[in-house]
């Protein structure tokens, strides 16, 4: 049987052959602007002698020679390459029009084109009331070629010009499904222009600024020409066509040429220009960029195979400290160490112009993959015990080893113990305990003669047993200053303070091309410091209060949502990518988290304030993703460890991280992110440990739930087999929700309820640790929701409502949607011991950030949300965000209640409904599908079907409707669709997703 595509194909040939015998002789040559179902472009058709030749130019290529062109009648073809595949083009030329396909090994793709008729129309501005005028705009404005940025419109304007709307325009303008902050500001997708729709018009409006928008004066000519690009291709072309302008070269040639492009644009990487003070912890692997290793990953087919490591120096809990002075933190530094707190070892000593090449979901976006060092790797250590154990002398590994021979975790806390960090006035100073022994430790460079001499300062109290330290492998110079001994054992210089029962140590350590001299010269220069005196609080590093604006929202709908702007703009250009929310028992203050390491104490939530007080107390954090105020003790959950911030001199800022816990295991992976933190009522933490994306476990804790006992001193897994469980909730029965993302293994998103008596429960992803044998759906515990992609691509954490101001939804279940930035009200139920249940849309709640936590204030009893974007959100206008949502009490158009029986399905609301449309079998749907559980990503929807209503009854009380379903019984997805009035008569419209997995006896 042919093909569809070959059919298509066919059926062009035979249109071709039957035109071609009425047309006369053609001109296919000249420029033709075509579009098709996913990208819009032009065609530059030429001739020499007899050859034709194609440019195909689109946003996405930029500009592509066709091979191979031939033009035969009416038919034209060629070939080119797109995303490193073949792709052949077919067109039917008849007079004005050129139509056909791009065919691929993907299928085919049809598109339609015209001929480009060059016209131009003048543009009288005289009678537009911009806000300045010539003279007041910049000098560099009056020589601007405008013709040459306007014709040289490329993909990447259209990149960054994403980003100029997303930081500038849209909260004004918002997007064709959110409502900007001013209506009247113009709808690109929707409306007229009323100063012009070509970009020069539209350039001079950005530059001039009209009604209520004012000129934009910050934003460079590129940047400006950038947003022109994205507003016409991303909102114009495609929903207002009628507004799309399309130049040619008679347009360009009347408007200003110029010769200069204005000032340069600065170069996107905020990750490299955020100030992350002078440490970062993070996954570091340690090389010398000259000689180093190449990066490897494995190659697929899923599960990635185990790449070999065991040779690679990664500090998977590494706290890297800036060595050299000057200001910007870590990113701006030249000399750098790293002290992996997992082992208690320095892995090593580097300089150069760079920190480290920012290679890191969660820094540069890249996936699969992690940040390596930069520059001149100058000693570094194996992985491997720092300290000898104590009891025996030994530096033998007994840490958990993983599949591939590599080994994780922390040491026994019986050998050493990671006590915390202390910040004083820039300076890091790590405490650790080894055995019984106290030690503060901090980092140092000396520059001397042009040679890099590190330094090691350290205080140890007296401890039983051996005192031991890895210094350097043999071959790195080192010398000793203050007490203790160093000896040559098993290849590595070691310090040995045994004897002493403690003391101060200095130890200067250099390569071995440094001449020992300069390192003797060096080491009389100094004694070792008392360490303790940094550990009472310096001088705060961030003192500069920040402030932001509350935006309060419009009502209309049942639900209000204030945009409690992160202070964007700030002294250490941090991204404010919001991961985790809680409040002081003063609750007109929150404590929020960021991804790239800080906590913020924001004042003026309750105090009527329009305006925020932003203090950053906290800076250089592993990925936090979760925030828990306890007693007004402010714990975070790190990549690397629960962190307790400690405040010594009443600064308001952190003097001392405390490593609470720090029993977690960490690989490489980019995936295994640590997410949410909860307590229950006699103070254990809980938080959710994600698994290896496309790789099967490496170690226990991959994919699990966990409890941290109330001391910090113990933690255990509670459930497994998770694949990506951003967030943990606790439900007042002490059970827990946690979501999951689709995946290998996960054919859908799922939230599932989870108990934790007796045995650990495995929730699904057979590439977690240790999964059971069974690997069908009996072998697993069943979500409570299997939640489909087109409700949300994404859930977060979820959350109890306890708010009385929320009327008929207190005491109910949401759950936030990372993956399209709304809220979503979840319908539970529990049949015959199964939990199961479904999920609806808040109405009127979008946000520009995917929502990750959220808690309900105390105080004024409003919602208070905080969101992100980075990994897998389509909500990328920001890169954080934090909301209030005010329920209005307006008419609440989803039920808040749904039940499943025999008989058929009940939707309950919170007031009355009319009798007649709610009676009426027409004003609902119900369709239903399978899902197949495998090792493949995700799944498709099998069997799909309507399920007959029959019938529909009232309740007695009119608030709820039971949909007669004969044929009802257990599936995995259900939606039921429903359009009806209430007894008010307003509309209430929208569609339940659900779950099935039993049924109560009949309803009546």
């Amino acid at each position: 049987m042919a093909s569809n595509s070959n059919l298509l194909t066919l059926s062009v040939l035979c249109t071709f052959l039957f035109l071609q015998c009425q047309s006369d002789e053609k001109d296919i040559t000249g420029r033709w602007e075509y579009s098709s179902a996913n990208e819009n472009g032009r065609l530059m058709i030429s001739k020499t002698g007899d050859q034709y030749h194609i440019n195909l130019y689109t946003f996405d290529l930029g500009e592509v020679e066709m091979k191979d062109v031939k033009l035969t009648d009416s038919v034209i073809t060629g070939h080119f390459k797109k995303w490193n595949r073949d792709v052949t083009f077919t067109g039917l030329y008849q007079k004005d029009s050129l139509n056909g396909n791009f065919e691929s090994k993907r299928g085919f793709e049809s598109f339609n084109a015209y001929r480009f008729v060059d016209q131009y129309v003048p543009i009288d501005r005289s009678e537009i009331n911009y806000l300045i005028s010539d003279s007041d705009i910049n000098a560099y404005e009056k020589d601007i070629d405008h013709a040459g940025m306007i014709r040289a419109f490329s993909r990447d304007y259209l990149v960054r010009g994403e980003r100029v709307y997303n930081n500038n325009c849209i909260n004004c303008h918002g997007l064709p499904d959110m409502e900007g902050s001013i209506p009247l500001s113009l709808k690109f997708w929707s409306e007229p222009f009323k100063a012009g729709n070509d970009p020069y018009s539209m350039y001079v409006t950005i530059t001039k600024g009209i009604g209520s928008m004012p000129p934009q004066v910050t934003l460079t000519p590129q940047e400006k020409y950038d947003v022109i690009a994205y507003i016409r291709e991303a909102f114009i072309r495609r929903q207002n066509e009628d507004e799309y302008y399309t130049f040619g070269e008679k347009y360009l040639s009347n408007i200003p040429k110029g010769s200069e492009r204005g000032p340069s644009i600065k170069p996107y990487h905020p990750w490299k220009d955020m100030d992350y003070g002078n440490f970062f912890i993070n996954t570091y692997e340690l090389v010398d960029s000259a000689t180093g290793p190449e990066r490897f990953h494995s190659p697929g087919p899923t599960p990635y195979p185990d790449e070999d490591y065991s040779k690679n120096n990664f500090a998977y809990k590494g706290i890297a400290v800036r060595l050299d002075e000057g200001d910007g933190g870590v990113a701006k530094g030249n000399a750098f160490m790293i002290f992996d707190h997992d082992l208690m070892r320095v892995a090593g000593g580097w300089t150069g112009d760079g920190f480290i090449d920012w290679k890191a979901i969660l820094l540069n976006d890249e996936h699969e993959t992690y940040p390596r060092t930069v520059g001149k790797l100058h000693f570094e250590t194996p992985v491997g015990p720092g300290w000898a154990n104590p009891a025996n002398g030994s530096f033998e590994d007994p840490r958990f080893t993983a599949r591939d021979g590599r080994q994780f975790g922390p040491l026994p806390r019986s050998w050493a113990d990671y006590q915390g960090l202390y910040y004083y006035e820039g300076k890091a100073i790590i405490s650790y305990k080894v055995g019984s022994a106290n030690a503060l430790e901090t980092f140092g460079v000396v520059k001397e003669k042009e040679e890099t001499i590190f330094t090691r300062t350290i205080n140890i109290s007296g401890g039983a047993g051996k005192l031991q330290m890895r210094v350097a492998p043999i071959g790195s110079k080192v010398i000793l200053s203050g007490d203790g001994e160093l000896k040559e054992v098993g290849g590595f210089t070691l310090l040995d303070l045994s004897k002493t029962k403690g003391g101060r140590a200095q130890l200067f350590i250099a390569n071995n091309e440094v001449d020992e001299a300069i390192l003797e010269e060096v080491s009389l220069a100094s004694e070792p410091e008392d360490l303790s005196n940094y550990t009472k609080g310096g001088k705060a590093q961030y003192p500069e209060i920040v402030k932001s604006v509350i935006i309060e929202g419009i009502q209309k709908g049942a639900f209000t949502i204030d945009e409690l702007t992160p202070p964007y703009e700030n002294p250490w250009e941090c991204r404010m990518k919001l991961s985790g929310i809680d409040f002081m028992s003063d609750a007109n203050i929150a404590i929020v988290c960021a991804t790239d390491g800080d906590v913020w104490k924001i004042t003026g939530l309750t105090d009527g304030s329009t305006d925020l007080k932003w203090q950053r107390i906290g800076s250089g954090l592993f990925q936090p993703l979760g925030v828990k105020v306890l007693n007004d003790e402010i714990f975070v959950t790190c990549r690397d460890q629960i962190v307790r911030l400690q405040d010594l001199n009443g600064d308001g800022e952190t003097d001392f991280y405390e490593s609470f816990n720090h029993d977690h295991q960490v690989s490489d992976h980019f995936h295994e992110f640590t997410m949410g933190l909860q307590a229950d009522d006699e103070g254990n933490l809980y938080y959710a440990k994600s698994g290896r994306h496309a790789r099967e476990a490496l170690i226990p804790r991959h994919g699990t739930l966990i409890k941290v006992s109330n001391d910090g001193k113990r933690s255990e897994i509670v459930a497994t087999g998770f694949r990506a469980a951003n967030g943990v909730c606790i439900n007042p029965d002490g059970s827990f929700i946690v979501t999951d993302q689709q995946g290998y293994w996960n054919p859908m998103n799922r939230i599932n309820w989870v108990e934790v008596e007796g045995k650990p429960k495995f929730y699904g992803n057979m590439w977690g640790y240790n999964p059971p044998k069974d690997s069908s759906r009996t072998g697993m515990e069943q979500p409570m929701v299997w939640v489909d992609m087109d409700f949300d691509r994404s859930p977060s954490e979820l959350l109890w409502v306890d708010s009385k101001k929320w009327g008929p939804l207190d005491g109910k279940l949401l759950s936030f949607s990372y993956g399209y930035g709304k809220i979503q009200l979840v319908l539970q139920e529990e049949v015959q011991g199964m939990r199961q249940g479904g999920v609806i849309d808040l109405p009127g709640i979008k946000f520009l950030t995917g929502v990750m936590r959220g808690r309900f204030n105390p105080q004024d009893q409003h919602l208070y949300a905080c969101g992100m974007s980075a990994w897998g959100t389509s909500q990328l206008m920001r890169g954080g965000g934090l909301y209030r949502i005010r329920y209005t009490g307006d008419v609440l158009d989803v039920p808040v209640e749904l039940n499943v029986a025999e008989n058929g399905v009940a939707l309950s609301f919170a007031q009355e409904l009319d009798q007649s449309s709610a009676m009426d079998p027409e004003n609902f749907r119900i369709e239903m599908w399978d899902l197949k559980r495998s090792k493949a990503y995700g799944s498709d929807r099998y069997n799909r079907r309507d399920l007959e209503i029959a019938d529909v009854t009232l309740s007695g009380d009119n608030k709820s409707v039971l949909l007669i379903c004969p044929d009802i019984g257990p599936v995995d997805v259900m939606t039921i669709t429903y359009s009806m009035k209430d007894r008010e008569g307003n509309q209430l419209e929208g569609t339940v997703q659900n779950t099935i997995h039993k049924l109560e006896k009949s309803m009546l």
